[in-house]
């Protein structure tokens, strides 16, 4: 395993791109969530990724987010930029800027929507890795993508030098287990499932690249430190007091609960950009009952 990929490890928030109420990216909001998290002790951050709606920002917001981003952490923590798209050439533009702005690696999601074959995404990710010389974490996540990135696949793509790690969103523990024994530290392994998160990094993931670091930052931090230093019973115990919220947080789409939790925090306005709504009435009494059980208000 690389050097950087040992660097990157713990709580990895999935960073919201925060909105104002027109929809337009509030770029001092973003400060302010960034900062928020350094002081909280998130351990990176990913910049535009799914939670950040990477699929609704334009190419130049895109680039904007990431750039922003890379300049107010200021080398304070390390920063993985999405770059992921569908198009293999739209990946590789986004992961070249995002090399020229000085991120510390990408974030290169499962093509979706055209269904490629295994073939298909080991080319795919061959190709955005040798596009720029910078470290590349796959993502899989079947339950967007359609496509699943199999653990053969994976086996194979760990030969490639720049490819550093995984985000397996897949919840599937047993599943994640095989992957970290078959790579054998040849590349990281992250979840990408705030539910299941703790007990992968119990048999040997390097952290959580998490949604619910959004909104708890320092509570997640905790439980992925617990887990890494091996101590079961802690990393269980705290893990407990976030469960009701890592599930609550995906009663619709997300980042729709996770925004709408974020501005009952008062941390960011309540912009959301179609064809993302608002989170829904009906939804509005569970989210805060987990915020408050959380203390988080």
């Amino acid at each position: 395993m690389t050097q950087l990929a040992q660097n990157i490890q713990g709580s990895i928030v999935a960073l919201v791109t925060p909105m104002l109420e027109d929809g337009n990216v509030d770029w001092k909001g973003l400060e302010k969530l960034v900062e928020w998290h350094i002081q909280e002790g998130t351990n990176a951050i990913v910049a535009v990724g799914t939670s950040g709606e990477s699929s609704t920002l334009t190419m130049q917001e895109h680039a904007k987010v990431i750039q922003e981003v890379i300049r107010i952490a200021n080398k304070r923590i390390p920063i993985i930029a999405g770059t992921g798209a569908n198009s293999t050439h739209e990946a590789i533009k986004l992961t070249k800027e995002a090399h020229a702005f000085g991120a510390d690696a990408v974030l290169s999601v499962v093509p979706y929507y055209n269904k490629p074959s295994q073939e298909g995404l080991y080319q795919h990710f061959k190709a955005i890795a040798a596009s720029a010389d910078i470290p590349v974490i796959l993502y899989n996540v079947p339950s967007r993508t359609i496509a699943d990135l199999s653990n053969d696949t994976v086996l194979r793509l760990a030969d490639i030098d720049n490819i550093i790690g995984i985000k397996d969103a897949t919840g599937d523990v047993p599943r994640g287990q095989d992957l970290i024994e078959r790579l054998q530290g040849k590349i990281a392994v992250y979840s990408g499932d705030d539910d299941t998160a703790a007990e992968l990094i119990l048999v040997g993931a390097q952290g959580n690249i998490s949604v619910t670091a959004n909104i708890a930052p320092k509570t997640v931090s905790q439980i992925c430190q617990y887990a890494l230093s091996g101590d079961a019973e802690n990393t269980r115990k705290l893990a407990q007091n976030v469960a009701n919220l890592n599930n609550i947080l995906f009663c619709e789409s997300n980042p729709i609960p996770v925004k709408w939790a974020l501005c009952e925090m008062g941390m960011i306005c309540s912009g959301i950009r179609l064809p993302l709504t608002p989170l829904a009435e009906q939804y509005h009494a569970d989210v805060r009952d987990a915020l408050k059980s959380a203390k988080l208000i």
